[in-house]
Parts: C-alpha cells; sequence; structure tokens
C-alpha cells in the first residue's frame, strides 16, 4: 500500500491539464522542493509515478519527501522554460541541481557579413 501523500499526488496528476506550464513540488513545510517544466502537464507529471521512476533513487526520493504539487499554466513551451528558470533561481529548490548555479540559458549572436558586403 502506497503511502497518503504517495497516493494524494498521485490522483492529483491524473487531473491535471494537458497543457503547458510548470509543475511544482513542495514538502511538509511548505517548500518548494522541485520545480519542472512540461509542454503536456498531465502526462509529465503522471511519468513521475511508473515504478520505474518510483526505484530511481532521486526520483524516489523526491517523491518520498513531496506532500504537495502545484502547477502553473502557461501559453507556450518558451513561456513555460522561462519561468521554470525564474522559479528555480527565486525558490533553490534541493532537487533541482542543474540550474542553481545562478547561471541562465545561454543565448549566441551570430554576426557574419552578407556575401554581397564583401
Amino acid at each position: 500500500m502506497e503511502p497518503p501523500a504517495l497516493e494524494r499526488l498521485r490522483a492529483k496528476a491524473s487531473q491535471l491539464p494537458t497543457a503547458p506550464g510548470v509543475y511544482l513540488y513542495r514538502d511538509a513545510a511548505g517548500r518548494v522542493i522541485y520545480v519542472g517544466k512540461a509542454k503536456n502537464l498531465r502526462a509529465r507529471v503522471r511519468s513521475y509515478f511508473s515504478d520505474d521512476r518510483l526505484a530511481d533513487a532521486k526520483t524516489g526520493s523526491l517523491l518520498a519527501e513531496a506532500q504537495e504539487l502545484e502547477f502553473i499554466l502557461v501559453d507556450n513551451e518558451k513561456e513555460a522554460l522561462a519561468l521554470e528558470n525564474n522559479l528555480i533561481k527565486e525558490s533553490k529548490p534541493r532537487f533541482n541541481i542543474l540550474l542553481r548555479d545562478d547561471k541562465t540559458y545561454p543565448c549566441l549572436l551570430y554576426t557574419s557579413p552578407s556575401p554581397r558586403d564583401s
């Protein structure tokens, strides 16, 4: 039998919209412990509850600690990416290890003279 919190989170995940957005897992104290993005919130968050993912050390630990699941809808995947980045920088969740170093997504500008400029 599953712990009540995991059962509640699984039920909530199955009710999420299929729209793009950002999801947040919170611990018992209400602290954000993980922020993620998705082009389909329901499919992405439900994937956390597969047996393989629950057996994974990081995902298993995350879901053992998580007590609440929240989401924020956005218009498209690019907005989700930007919002996820901002929320991670703001709340510094312990399970988001890749974006906690205050770096931002790289932006490159390529300039080259056109063939007519030669």
